[in-house]
């Protein structure tokens, strides 16, 4: 196995990582509980704003450029996932190219940033204190959104079956996802509190 074949299996299994890196997973989530199959190209730019945000983070932080407690990253984390999701709840899922709508453009890419600080720690807690991290930063953050582009086509699989085959309420699918991802998030943003009493 190559060292590109290496971290890109790191990558993808981080952020495929359901019992350690399921606050990724959430956010991915939340972000896409708007839309359905047929809002694919709103979709792709969305995953394009994340991937560009964390993509950004992700290299300043694993080259020790930006440096971030990493107790303040992981409270961050599930508040972008909660503040994504109850956003959902007050927006028009019909209206997906009007005004508010925009707003998840600006979340994903925003909040990927700090998603990227949090991917960098994992990554920099492996690199140690390898001085060559071009090719293990490239593969890794292509092995994450292969990953993320798993987790969408999963997502959008089940939005498919549910809205369009049996004609699930398209509000309702969205409230449930959001409301559910929201609750989530607190319990997250809950266990990671401890940093402010530092």
């Amino acid at each position: 196995m190559t060292e590109f074949q290496l971290y890109f299996g790191l990558g993808k299994d981080h952020i495929l990582d359901y019992a350690n890196g399921y606050d990724h997973i959430l956010f991915i989530v939340a972000l896409c509980a708007l839309y359905i199959t047929r809002d694919w190209k709103q979709i792709l730019v969305l995953v394009t704003a994340f991937t560009i945000g964390h993509s950004i983070t992700l290299a300043l932080s694993t080259l020790r450029i930006v440096n971030v407690k990493p107790d303040l990253i992981e409270f961050l984390i599930p508040l972008t996932i909660f503040v994504t999701a109850v956003s959902n709840l007050f927006k028009n899922e019909n209206n997906i190219s009007s005004g508010p709508m925009q707003m998840n453009y600006f979340y994903a890419a925003f909040f990927g940033l700090i998603h990227g600080l949090g991917f960098s720690n994992y990554l920099r807690s492996i690199l140690g204190k390898s001085e060559n991290i071009f090719t293990p930063l490239l593969a890794f953050n292509l092995g994450l959104e292969f990953g993320q582009i798993i987790i969408v086509v999963l997502f959008m699989s089940v939005c498919f079956i549910l809205v369009d085959l049996f004609n699930l309420n398209r509000r309702d699918w969205k409230m449930v996802i959001s409301s559910a991802v929201a609750g989530m998030a607190l319990l997250l943003m809950k266990d990671h509190m401890f940093w402010l009493k530092d």
